[in-house]
C-alpha cells in the first residue's frame, strides 16, 4: 500500500526534498545549494541547468537513504519561491531565472507609480508593483532585454520549472499566479486588462495553463523515473506558492490563522474568507478553491543573520556548533537597554523600495558582537510588525501566529518576535513546513485526505510556544518607533546612495 509523500521545497538557494509519512514523520531529507549570480548591481539569476541537476539529486539521495520503494510515493508536491522570473523558450528549454530577491526594476516601479498603474492593478489582482513581481521583471525584459523577451515561450516560477522537468507539462497554480498579480483574484483567472496595465498585453500567450493547488499536473515521465529512482506515473500535483505551503505545513489551515515566516523574506499572512479587506494589502490565493491570504512581505528576514554570519563568523564557533546558533548564543547573553544599536534589514531593498540598505545604527564603544546580533534580531522583527500592522489595519484579525522559516530554529528570536508582535508565536516540530505543506497538499490531491485541514491537522505537530513578556512592551514600543523615524530620515539618502547604479537608471548591463 502506498503510504509516503515526497516534498520538494524550491526556494531562492536551496531545493530540499523530504519524504513523510502520513502522519508528518519525515522519513529522509536531503538538500542541495544552488549558486546566484550577480552580474551587476540589482540582478540576481540562477542556472537552471543547475537547479533541476540539484532537483534531481537531492530525489535520488532522499529515495535513497528512505530505503523504501519508488512505488510506495503516492504522489509528489512542490513549493518553491513566488515571483522573480522563470522562463522556458518556445522550444521548451531553460531561458532564464531571475530570483525573487533581484531589484533590477526599481526604476521602472518608480515610473508606474508615477504613472498611476497599481491604480489599475490593485482592483484587479489585490497587487500593485514592485521590483521582484514577476509581470514587472517581464515589462523591463521587454524594453531593455528584447532579445531575451522574444525567445520566451513560457513564463512560470521556480517549483513549475521544477514540476515541468519532471512530468514535461507546462502548468501554473492559482497561489504562485495570485502571488505575483497575475490573476483577476476574485474570478480566479488571467485577465487581459490586467496585463494591458502592465504594459503585456501581447504577453497572453506565454501564461502556462492553469489549475488549482491540488489538481495533478501531470506524472513523472519515464526519463525522469530513469535519472531519479521515482516510479513513472507518479502523480505530480500543482503545488504551491512557498510561503502557502510554509502556512499549511505549519498548521495554518483555519481563517483567521496567521503564519510569520523568517526565511530570506518576511513573510506575514493571514487566512481569510474574502479577498476584499479596507487597505491596500498584497493577496493571494491560499491552497484551497474559497479562501484568500491577506500578506504582506519583503526581502528582509532570516537573509540578514545568514549574511552577517557568512561574511563575519564563519569559523568563529566550536567544532559540531551551528555558526548561526554560535551567533545567537552572543545576543542571548545581551539585556535589553534603552542605547542598544538598531539596525534596518535591508540587505536586498525594502518593499516599496529598491533603494533602500541594510545598516546599523548607534553603536557605540561598549557594544559587542553581541549587540550587533541582538540588533540585527531585534530589526528583522521590526521589519515583520511593520508589515502586520499594515495587515492590521486593513482590517484582518488574530491572536496568536506560527512562526517558521529559518528564524524558527533559534531559541532566542522567537521570544523576540513574540515581544515585537505582542502576540504569543508557536513553533511547529517540522522545520520543513515548506515541504510539508506541498506533500499535505499532494496527499489532498490524491484523495488520502479529504482536504487540506484534515491533512495538516494529520501531519503537523506543534514544537514549542513563546507568551511576550509585558515587561518589554514600552521597550520595543519606543524601539519600533526609533526604527521607522529612522527608515524615513535615510529615505532619501539611500536614492542619493543608488544614483548612478543600473538598477536605478534602467540601463540593461
Amino acid at each position: 500500500m502506498q503510504k509516503y509523500l515526497l516534498g520538494l521545497d524550491a526556494g531562492n538557494t536551496v531545493i530540499k526534498a523530504v519524504i513523510f509519512d502520513l502522519a508528518g514523520r519525515e522519513l529522509a531529507h536531503a538538500g542541495e545549494e544552488g549558486h546566484s549570480r550577480m552580474p551587476c548591481p540589482g540582478h540576481v539569476e540562477r542556472d537552471l541547468g543547475e537547479l533541476w541537476a540539484n532537483a534531481k539529486r537531492v530525489i535520488r539521495t532522499c529515495l535513497d537513504k528512505a530505503g523504501i520503494a519508488a512505488n510506495d510515493i503516492a504522489a509528489i508536491g512542490c513549493a518553491g519561491h513566488g515571483n522573480g522570473l522563470y522562463a522556458l523558450d518556445r522550444d521548451g528549454e531553460p531561458l532564464i531565472g531571475i530570483q525573487s530577491i533581484d531589484t533590477r526594476a526599481t526604476g521602472l516601479v518608480e515610473e508606474w507609480l508615477a504613472e498611476g498603474v497599481g491604480d489599475r492593478t490593485y482592483p484587479i489582482a489585490r497587487q500593485r508593483p514592485w521590483p521582484s513581481q514577476t509581470p514587472t521583471l517581464l515589462a523591463w525584459l521587454k524594453r531593455y532585454r528584447p532579445d531575451v523577451f522574444k525567445r520566451i515561450g513560457t513564463v512560470f516560477y521556480s517549483k513549475d520549472f521544477v514540476v515541468n522537468r519532471l512530468t514535461g507539462e507546462r502548468v501554473s497554480e492559482m497561489s504562485d499566479m495570485s502571488g505575483a498579480g497575475l490573476l483577476d483574484l476574485a474570478a480566479r483567472r488571467y485577465d487581459k486588462a490586467l496585463m494591458e496595465a502592465y504594459g503585456l498585453a501581447d504577453c497572453m500567450d506565454l501564461l502556462p495553463r492553469l489549475i488549482e493547488s491540488a489538481d495533478i499536473a501531470g506524472r513523472v515521465t519515464d526519463a525522469v523515473a530513469a535519472e531519479t529512482g521515482l516510479a513513472a506515473g507518479t502523480p505530480v500535483i500543482g503545488g504551491l506558492f512557498d510561503v502557502v505551503a510554509s502556512a499549511l505545513g505549519s498548521g495554518v489551515s483555519r481563517t483567521g490563522s496567521a503564519s510569520i515566516i523568517a526565511g530570506t523574506w518576511s513573510i506575514n499572512q493571514v487566512v481569510i474568507d474574502g479577498p476584499d479587506l479596507d487597505g491596500p494589502v498584497f493577496m493571494s490565493s491560499t491552497f484551497d478553491r474559497t479562501r484568500y491570504m491577506a500578506m504582506e512581505n519583503s526581502a528582509t528576514s532570516a537573509a540578514n543573520l545568514e549574511w552577517l554570519v557568512r561574511e563575519f563568523f564563519e569559523g568563529e564557533h566550536a567544532e559540531g556548533v551551528s555558526p548561526f546558533d554560535a551567533a545567537c548564543a552572543l545576543a542571548v547573553e545581551i539585556a535589553p537597554a534603552a542605547d542598544d544599536p538598531l539596525y534596518h534589514p535591508f540587505l536586498y531593498g525594502a518593499q516599496q523600495d529598491g533603494h533602500a540598505r541594510a545598516g546599523f545604527y548607534g553603536i557605540a564603544g561598549w557594544h559587542t558582537k553581541g549587540h550587533l546580533i541582538r540588533a540585527l534580531l531585534e530589526g528583522v522583527a521590526f521589519g515583520h510588525r511593520h508589515h502586520v500592522e499594515t495587515i492590521r489595519k486593513a482590517g484582518a484579525t488574530f491572536e496568536e501566529a506560527v512562526l517558521s522559516g529559518g528564524g524558527s530554529r533559534s531559541l532566542l528570536w522567537p521570544q523576540i518576535f513574540a515581544d515585537v508582535l505582542g502576540v504569543p508565536v508557536t513553533v511547529a516540530v517540522s522545520r520543513e513546513t515548506g515541504a510539508l505543506g506541498a506533500a499535505i497538499a499532494a496527499g489532498t490531491g490524491v484523495g488520502l485526505f479529504q482536504d487540506f485541514t484534515e491533512g495538516a491537522n494529520a501531519m503537523v505537530r506543534t514544537d514549542r510556544q513563546y507568551k511576550p513578556n509585558s515587561a518589554l512592551a514600552a521597550h520595543y514600543g519606543r524601539r519600533y518607533a526609533l526604527y521607522k523615524d529612522m527608515t524615513d530620515a535615510m529615505t532619501p539618502l539611500w536614492r542619493r546612495l543608488s544614483a548612478s547604479e543600473p538598477m536605478a537608471t534602467g540601463v540593461a548591463a
